[in-house]
């Protein structure tokens, strides 16, 4: 991943979605399966006596991961999500896309962020390994 960042609807405003430099995965396999991980780089370093609950929570907040089927429609990759660190994910997810050499953005859908509940719009982008 070389970006994520999400622009409210309501605002304008852009930011980095999980900090700046988000590290993650997104594969796309011949049988119409994917997979995508998300980490925000900064997260916390393991704790001997464990963490908090809200720790724990800033810890789910800061990740995103899914497994899904998928299929390419006029422009848009479809993501049939089977399962996700988030169930609000479980489901259809189309989204806008575009290939450019070995660049992938994924953009131009708005969606629900699921830590403040804003509409939003999310731009990842992602170069071929």
């Amino acid at each position: 991943m070389l970006s994520w960042t999400r622009t409210a609807v309501a605002t304008g405003e852009t930011t980095d979605a999980l900090g700046p430099a988000p590290i993650g995965y997104i594969a796309y396999h011949a049988d119409g399966r994917m997979m995508a991980s998300v980490f925000r780089r900064d997260r916390p370093e393991p704790r001997a006596d464990g963490w908090t609950e809200s720790e724990k929570a800033r810890l789910f907040d800061d990740m995103l991961a899914y497994v899904a089927t998928y299929e390419i429609e006029e422009g848009r990759v479809v993501h049939h999500v089977e399962g996700a660190w988030n169930p609000v994910w479980q489901g259809l997810l189309s989204r806008p896309f575009t290939l450019a050499g070995d660049r992938l953005v994924i953009s131009g859908a708005p969606g629900t962020d699921p830590v403040t509940g804003e509409e939003v719009v999310y731009r990842m982008e992602f170069r071929k390994v």
